[in-house]
């Protein structure tokens, strides 16, 4: 599976801040990995320069093999929280589909 990170805004990514977020991508789902071929994850200040609530967003969208990507989004109040929360709604959505695929595939 690979991951690719996306910076908008207000964000400078750095290669340490990329491998490290590319890690933690990869290990929360690597169950998946035989089913997924790439991970794209965006995370973006929507707010810019000023702060507000729930301003950081993170989009993580998920291309399964065989069908069309998907993607789930949070927002919060730091990347780490919106990255946490985008990763266990898509490990969800992961775990649903691909229960659905392999069900009908026996």
């Amino acid at each position: 599976m690979k991951v690719q990170i996306n910076t908008g805004g207000m964000i400078r990514g750095s290669q340490a801040f990329n491998a490290s977020l590319t890690d933690l991508i990869s290990e929360k789902l690597k169950r998946f990995d035989p089913y997924v071929t790439r991970i794209e994850c965006y995370l973006k200040d929507v707010d810019g320069a000023k702060n507000g609530l729930d301003d950081k967003r993170c989009a993580l969208e998920a291309r399964v093999e065989g069908m069309q990507p998907f993607a789930v989004v949070s927002s919060a109040d730091s990347y780490d929280r919106a990255v946490a929360e985008a990763l266990a709604r898509l490990e969800a959505s992961l775990g649903s589909v691909i229960g659905k695929l392999t069900k009908h595939r026996v």
